[in-house]
């Protein structure tokens, strides 16, 4: 069994025989497809260093998409207390991520049609280097708020981009190459979690500097792309017809395949009309907010709760950390199945566990409470999954993805900062977590309704 979705992007199937047009010069992409030059696809026989770059490159960018988040989220009471918020702006800076990640990701696929995918790449790192090198030393909170938003953007244009190189360089090994970044985010997400408290005691107990190191791990990240901006993609007309993938920054040639004939593969459908993607962006966004709710808060939940900052940042980095093995076991799961419904269903009942865990004994059951919200967080690479497999064609797929995750961002907005709202006014975590909670019931619906056995094209 593949481990990619079943639906693929037309530009990486086995292509038919193409037309070159007189005046240019045929060469073959790494699918196999027939493509002009002003086409500049990446070389069948690229250079193997450049592959191990790109690799490094990949794991590096990888390990620095989460830190900003959950290393913030670590030393969250000392930034409040250092920086004088209220219960309601920290909800507010909870709401950060989201927020850049809906408004900055939509730009990505029209800054790679620009400056190619590469370029984009390397300027998100150094934004995420910049944005987390001046945060901790921020003069108040709009400076830090500002600071985090310029390094929660780099994130934005790096994530949604991170697909796209992959699909680039390694067209046959997509599966791989996307479960060893997906790896890499998992970890960089739980070690961060993990390690900013102990980091922060051993440097002096001062949670500017403690943030401030992840500016050093995020240096490193742009190195290897900086030799691969040579790499961009020609925008040149040529007289092959073309489909554009919005996200990839290249023309691909329109090719037969046994899913999309190259009419469907031009005409994209209009995903607004379709009820499937209005189900999951809505799925996408209420898992969406269990994360970030998760990643902003649940270290003080244990913590008010009598756990130890230490140890409530190692449970965050255990919930973060089952996204590890079960990013693998999900998608390929979820592409054997016809109906994903029953996989939504069996993560939802697992973060009902998780939340009634946290109402009813905080810190008597603190470790299976973080087990149980970490499986139910692997709703993220189900819904990614979901979405290659709603669509029949390459462009109808870009155009879900982008609508999917655009809606599902938005909704997710609101989450974190009503959790810091209610908490302020009720003086406790009674109401937030029954929140949280009640929100898994939406999202199992949902979900249910996203993981029908239908395609978008059906709908439109």
């Amino acid at each position: 069994m593949p481990d990619e979705p079943k639906t693929l992007d037309p530009a990486v199937r086995p292509a038919t025989a193409t037309a070159t047009p007189p005046g240019t010069t045929a060469t073959a992409t790494p699918s196999g497809a027939t493509a002009t030059a002003g086409d500049s696809p990446v070389p069948a026989r690229a250079h193997r260093w450049t592959l191990g770059l790109v690799t490094v490159g990949l794991v590096l960018a990888a390990l620095n998409l989460r830190p900003a988040i959950t290393s913030l989220g670590a030393l969250l009471e000392e930034v409040s207390e250092g920086l004088h918020m209220s219960g309601s702006v920290a909800g507010v800076l909870t709401s950060v991520p989201p927020l850049c990640f809906a408004v900055f990701g939509i730009t990505a696929p029209r800054l790679a049609r620009r400056f190619g995918p590469v370029a984009v790449v390397c300027a998100g790192m150094a934004a995420i280097f910049t944005g987390l090198l001046l945060r901790p030393f921020a003069g108040g909170t709009a400076g830090f708020l500002a600071a985090s938003a310029l390094a929660l953007m780099g994130i934005a244009v790096s994530n949604v981009l991170m697909p796209v190189i992959v699909k680039r360089y390694f067209p046959d090994r997509v599966g791989s190459m996307t479960g060893l970044y997906s790896m890499a985010l998992a970890l960089g997400t739980s070690l961060a979690a993990a390690a900013t408290v102990p980091m922060t005691d051993a440097l002096g107990g001062d949670w500017r500097v403690g943030l401030g190191v992840w500016a050093a791990v995020a240096a490193l990240a742009v190195l290897p792309w900086i030799p691969l901006l040579r790499d961009r993609p020609d925008s040149g007309r040529t007289g092959e017809r073309a489909t554009t993938d919005p996200s990839a920054g290249t023309r691909a040639p329109v090719t037969g395949t046994d899913s999309a004939t190259p009419a469907e593969a031009a005409a994209p459908p209009r995903v607004t009309r379709s009820r499937t993607a209005w189900a999951l962006g809505c799925f996408f966004g209420l898992q969406a907010t269990g994360a970030y709710i998760t990643m902003g808060w649940m270290p003080q939940i244990f913590r008010d709760a009598g756990v130890p900052a230490s140890t409530a940042g190692v449970l965050l980095a255990v919930t973060m950390v089952m996204g590890v093995p079960l990013a693998f076991v999900i998608p390929r799961l979820a592409t054997r199945m016809r109906n994903q419904g029953p996989i939504v269903v069996a993560l939802g009942l697992c973060g009902l566990g998780g939340y009634t865990g946290l109402f009813l004994a905080p810190a008597a059951g603190a470790w299976a409470w973080a087990l149980l919200l970490g499986v139910s967080n692997c709703a993220f690479p189900l819904a990614l999954t979901m979405i290659g497999m709603r669509s029949r064609t390459g462009a109808g797929v870009v155009r879900l993805s982008a609508f999917a995750q655009s809606v599902g961002y938005l909704i997710s907005i609101p989450g974190p900062l009503l959790v810091g709202v209610l908490y302020q006014h009720s003086g406790g975590w009674g109401l937030p977590i029954a929140l949280m909670g009640g929100l898994m019931v939406p999202q199992m619906i949902v979900g249910t309704l996203a993981g029908r056995d239908r395609t978008v094209e059906d709908e439109c």
